[in-house]
Formats: C-alpha cells, structure tokens, sequence
C-alpha cells in the first residue's frame, strides 16, 4: 500500500506507551498499526514522541490583533478589573479606534497571526471581524482575503461579529447581512451589549434571522460581564431550539455563569444540551469564567481560545494552543492527569466539535491534520507547550521551517 506521508515510530493518546505507524492518503488516514509498508512518499519519524490531532482554536478576534498599542489601554483596566462590571465601558472604549479600521494593514496582522498559528500546529480558528458603523465592513474584506491565502494550511471560520450591539448601533443589521452575502461563514452576536432585556431578544432574534436566511451557524459572546442578572445564554439556547439549530450554535465567554446561583445553572445546562449548543471559554483573559468543570462533568462540550492577540482586551498570545491549555490547567485548577486529557481534548477534538467540524479525530478515515509533537505524552506536551516539530493539514506536510 502506498502513502503520500507515513509517520513512523508515533505514540497516539489511544497507543499508550507502544508506538505505531500512521498512513496517510489523499487528505485522510488510512491506516494506524504496527510495521505498516514503508512506500510512501514521504517518511517522518516521530522518534517514540506524540502524535495527535491538530489544534483547533474556538474563538480569536483575528482583525484586532497587534492593535493595543494602536487602540491604547483603557480598555484593558475596565475588562480586568472590579468583577468585570465595566466590561461594556470597556467595549465603548476600544470603538472609537474603528474608525480607522483599512483592510490595507488589518491584513498584514492577520497574516503575521496566521503564520504564528501555523507554527504551532493551529490550523483551524474561529475568526471573529467588527462589523458597525466604524468598522465597516473593513475587517471582513482582510479575514475573506486571509481566508482563502491560507487554504490548505489554516482553515478560519469566518465570524461576522456586531461588536457594539444591534440595536444600540443603527445600521449594523444591513452590514451583516452584507457580510453574509460577502460569504462569511458564521453569524455573530454579543446581545448583553443592548440596554434593556427585550433590546438583548430582539438582537437575538435579528442575528438568528440572518443565519437563518443565509443557512449559516451561529456564534455569540454571551453574558461576558460580572452581572448575575445577564441571561443571554438561555435567549440563546430557546432560539436554537425553536429555529432547529441544534448543533450550529455556539456560545463564547458565558463568564456571568461563575455567579449564578445552582438551581439556575442546573437548568441552563438542561437547557443548553437540549439546544445543542457548545461553549468556547477564554479563562485567561478575564478574571470570571464559565464553569468548565461543570459543563464538562454534564456532558456539555467545551472548547478552548485564544480570545485576543495583542489588542485592547489583552496583551499577549500567539495562538498557541498548548500555552491557552496550560494557563487554563492554572485558572480553573484542573492539574491531575485526567484533568490534562480533558485539556488537551478541548484544543483538539472537543474543540472540533464545537465548532462543528467534522472527521478531526486521529483514527482510520478521519482527516489528516495532525502534529507531531516533541514530547511524549499530553502531561509534558502542556507543561513545555513548545511548537510541533511537524504541522501535517490535509495530508501535506506544511510545517514552517527556517
């Protein structure tokens, strides 16, 4: 049998300590065993070290990256600080930098990131871009462009994402839609943003509209703010439901969850799992999070983000995904072995199936997108969380090498 890549001398998550080979085929695994044959095209060693699914990153704020200190700082101490009850104050003081939002140099940025994410073996994003009356339509044009550069090496998923409301921000309902029309991939939302319960449903319903006039699924930073009071979540998953939607809506941040009392929490996860709806959390970029514990224990998935690259919400990152697990293993105090695998798996294929993305499972058939690693096992993979020494996606090899 012949191979376009043959990975030999690998440890899987499911091999243990023995080690096997990995046969690729025309984008997809073919084979996992012991002695496969060595024709193939291409031979790479993993040298008894890991081999895994490639990274998946659930939630990045792609066209804002690299601009903190465009944008300045005062954003930074109202998100981070007094329980995050100035999160929307927050909000309002990064807009006005929009304006000078030109696809020209958001695209420089985008491809700096995407490169950075290649390097470590991040080949799938969830890309959020502003669309308003400042950002215009600046930010999707350059994600649109990056998206098809970077085919075959990093898939985005591209978000059409109302920053600044719906209803507060005449106008952004039509930029929406025009974005969909321009062909993103998902439709965005942030419904906590409006000012009064009933302005948060009608943004609801708007966004869902369009995702349902252009088939397109569904991505909301929901109740991202130190408010108990804040419910989006649960307009959300009733939304879902009563749109059919089940399985193409994902929820981002939810960090109002971390205060809300049990008996709510256990009816919004019923309530989440009846609406299918997955949740991306970015516990590093914010001192309140949602109870990854908990979902996860209830059969919730749940993925990982880098949230933001340098901007006015945050300072660092460089979406690497095994750095965003081990912050995570500190902020939410998941430190045993056990509590690692479930780490690792919400950067890899819990991830994936937040997203909604098919095949991303390191077994026969499914896709060829996979690193292989320099260590041994998940527990030194988080804790040294350095490059793969190979990035394979769509069975080609497309590591960067200097």
């Amino acid at each position: 049998m012949t191979y376009d890549i043959l990975i030999t001398n690998a440890k899987t998550r499911a091999s243990g300590k023995e080690t096997v080979d990995i046969g690729i085929r025309a984008g997809k695994i073919a084979a996992i065993g012991k002695n496969l044959s060595t024709d193939a095209a291409q031979t790479i060693d993993a040298k008894g070290c890991l081999v895994t699914e490639s990274f998946v990153n659930g939630h990045l704020h792609l066209d804002k990256v690299f601009t903190l200190e465009m944008a300045g700082q005062e954003a930074l101490g109202e998100y981070h600080t007094g329980g995050m009850g100035g999160a929307m104050t927050a909000i309002e003081r990064a807009a006005d930098f929009k304006a000078c939002y030109d696809e020209k140099w958001i695209i420089e940025n985008v491809r700096k990131v995407c490169r950075m994410a290649l390097k470590h073996g991040n080949t799938h994003i969830r890309a959020f871009a502003d669309v308003d009356s400042k950002a215009r339509l600046e930010g999707v044009k350059a994600l649109l462009k990056a998206r098809e550069e970077f085919k075959g090496k990093v898939d985005l998923q591209v978000v059409a994402f109302p920053q600044d409301g719906v209803i507060r921000e005449p106008g952004t309902e039509e930029l929406v839609r025009q974005a969909a029309e321009m062909g993103v991939d998902v439709i965005g939302g942030i419904p906590w943003m409006e000012y009064t319960e009933e302005l948060e449903q009608s943004h609801v319903d708007k966004m869902c509209a369009i995702a349902k006039e252009f088939d397109k699924n569904i991505s909301m930073l929901l109740d991202d703010v130190g408010d108990p009071g804040e419910r989006t979540l649960e307009m959300l998953c009733k939304k879902s439901i009563e749109m059919g939607w089940q399985g193409r809506v994902t929820a981002q941040h939810c960090r109002a969850m971390e205060l809300y009392n049990e008996n709510y929490f256990r009816k919004l996860v019923a309530l989440m799992k009846q609406a299918g709806v997955g949740l991306v959390s970015d516990p590093h970029t914010g001192p309140l999070h949602a109870r990854v514990r908990d979902l996860l224990a209830a059969g919730v998935p749940v993925a990982l983000g880098q949230d933001d690259v340098a901007d006015a919400y945050y300072p660092f990152g460089e979406c690497n995904m095994l750095q965003i697990a081990f912050l995570a293993s500190h902020l939410l105090w998941m430190t045993t072995f056990a509590d690692m695998e479930l780490l690792y798996d919400m950067v890899t294929t819990s991830a994936a199936r937040v997203l909604g993305m098919q095949g991303h499972k390191l077994e026969v058939g499914g896709n060829a997108d996979l690193v292989v690693l320099d260590e041994e096992d998940v527990y030194h993979a988080i804790w040294h969380h350095r490059p793969p020494v190979c990035v394979i996606k769509d069975g080609v090899d497309v590591t960067l090498r200097d």
